[in-house]
């Protein structure tokens, strides 16, 4: 098989706007332009060519940066403008050799991380007041157009020869890898029919029929194209009351201290520490409470900007993930710990949450980005067992690292304070991908059980009392608890990764299906599966033949 190929470098995973080599950001009072000008040879490994505006994971960790840059550094905009820098061509979606060469691991982050980062365009929409338009002037196809679909409209230049297309399951073998079916359908409510004839008609739509089909919302002829898209961006800029007169905060670079000796390595950061241990296949991940009290006023708030425990550390907890995810595929155990003061961080809860609810953008910024690193949390592909023990601080948002886990114990010993704390934010704050609070998916089947818990919200929460309300999975007591632990990670790291991560996947997802948990729960699933397939990747699979004169060879079995 040709599956990889290549060898897959270090992901760095750090990117700034003065750095950028494929996306240009501009910023005019309250329209932000990103313009995909895809270096060909700046992908992240030499042996592809970056063709055609297509992408690999560097652009889009550009792109994840922009979106995320225009939240917080330019509050003032109101829409978000993506397009091409490149004649003819909007984006010709994943890079298909790249994906071709690398390994399955990989291509499973790589088409993760992409819908994430446009899940968050979509959520900065629905939360943030900034719409996103789609200019689409040129070809646009597969990845292509599942950008411009996370879009709020889509544009089509009128050329003669610009189309939308997914081309994925005619030409390679493979689905839409960044949620292209379903929000086709679920989103922009194409009709059945008609989005499986797109998927199956390589060469896609040009303008009237895309119109008439739903693909997209419009478009102007190429004499009308600058005009009729700055018309529809400046009405929409109109819609959103006009520019904005917040001022934003600069995002700094996270910095982790890195060292390594036989068998792991450290990272060490301000609020957010992790040791790999290679050869236990584990990874002890502890995140610190804040050492000081909160900022109770907008003005202080924006005053600390990025140094914010409440941004900053989710900002590291984020960073460390990815790291993960990317660079240390084997280490397949999260041990989620915390340091610090629970009163703390029950005050820090309560300082943003009254920001947000006095109209504090820059407070509503920080809760969404904690809420969003939460949901990066819940799709990491690997077991998470949280410990809590004395001198912790798991309570309201921190609290939401034990409903993430797989499994939650508690040390209970009598000669130590060891407690869990709810917070209001529990209880509404922090949607999953299935659109519940991680304590309604918890107690799916007992809801009234959740009217119980807010009566025991804003106190510490002992051990034992913690498993009888279901709030941790057992609670050891000081004499079980080193062995208890240890058997339950030793066994495991023994099982295979395989069945792990998918009896993670659909037990994480419970309650009622949501476009997300479609894309990550379903469609990723059976992605996961396909790019495995010799029809997709053996030596004369689909999207390995990509591009050669041969046609591919396919089993023709429908299993």
């Amino acid at each position: 098989m040709a599956d990889a190929t290549a060898p897959q470098p270090y992901v760095h995973l750090a990117r700034h706007p003065s750095d950028y080599k494929h996306y240009g950001l501009q910023v005019d009072g309250a329209v932000a332009t990103l313009t995909l000008t895809v270096e060909l040879h700046g992908g992240l490994r030499p042996d592809y060519e970056l063709k055609l505006n297509s992408y690999d994971l560097g652009v889009d960790l550009e792109l994840a940066d922009a979106i995320r840059r225009i939240r917080f550094e330019h509050p003032q905009v109101r829409v978000v403008v993506l397009t091409s820098g490149l004649a003819r061509v909007f984006c010709a979606g994943a890079n298909i050799r790249m994906l071709a060469t690398s390994s399955h691991g990989f291509k499973v982050n790589f088409c993760k991380f992409t819908n994430e980062t446009r899940c968050e365009l979509e959520e900065m929409s629905v939360h943030s007041s900034k719409r996103a338009i789609a200019a689409v002037n040129g070809a646009c196809a597969g990845g292509g157009y599942e950008l411009a679909l996370a879009c709020d409209e889509i544009y089509l230049i009128d050329d003669g020869s610009s189309a939308v297309s997914l081309p994925e399951v005619p030409l390679l073998g493979v689905l839409p890898g960044t949620g292209g079916l379903t929000r086709l359908v679920d989103k922009r409510k194409v009709r059945r029919d008609l989005a499986d004839l797109f998927c199956t008609k390589a060469e896609g739509f040009r303008l009237d029929a895309a119109k008439r089909m739903g693909l997209v919302d419009g478009g102007w002829a190429r004499s009308k194209w600058e005009d009729g898209i700055g018309q529809r961006v400046q009405a929409a800029v109109q819609a959103a009351g006009g520019e904005g007169t917040e001022r934003g905060i600069t995002l700094q670079e996270i910095v982790f201290e890195r060292s390594a000796s036989e068998g792991s390595e450290t990272y060490q950061g301000r609020w957010v520490s992790m040791r790999l241990n290679h050869a236990a296949r584990t990874v002890d991940l502890t995140l610190r409470g804040p050492d000081a009290a909160p900022s109770t006023d907008a003005a202080a708030l924006h005053a600390e900007g990025d140094a914010s425990w409440a941004l900053a550390a989710f900002r590291e907890l984020d960073t460390a993930l990815l790291e993960i995810r990317f660079n240390h595929p084997v280490d397949g155990l999260l041990l989620l710990r915390t340091e610090g003061d629970l009163e703390r961080v029950r005050a820090h809860d309560d300082a943003l949450g009254s920001l947000v609810a006095a109209g504090d953008w820059l407070a509503r910024e920080i809760l969404l980005h904690q809420g969003k690193v939460l949901r990066r949390l819940d799709n990491m592909a690997r077991s998470m067992f949280a410990l809590v023990e004395p001198g912790s601080c798991f309570g309201g948002v921190l609290y939401e690292l034990v409903l993430a886990a797989d499994r939650a114990y508690m040390l209970d010993d009598p000669d130590l304070d060891n407690a869990i704390a709810l917070h209001a934010v529990n209880f509404g704050a922090f949607p999953g991908w299935n659109g519940a609070t991680r304590l309604q998916t918890r107690f799916l089947g007992t809801p009234a059980h959740l009217e119980t818990l807010q009566g025991h919200t804003g106190v510490a929460i002992a051990p034992a009392k913690a498993e009888k309300l279901g709030l941790v999975t057992r609670a050891p007591d000081e004499l079980d608890w080193e062995d208890e632990v240890r058997i339950e990670i030793e066994e495991r790291v023994s099982l295979s990764p395989d069945a792990l991560t998918g009896m993670e996947q659909n037990l994480r997802f419970a309650g009622d299906e949501t476009c997300h948990t479609k894309v990550f729960g379903r469609l990723t699933a059976w992605q996961n599966w396909i790019f495995q397939r010799p029809n997709a990747v053996g030596p004369r699979g689909a999207l390995v033949m990509y591009g050669q004169p041969e046609k591919p060879i396919l089993d023709w079995a429908r299993t």
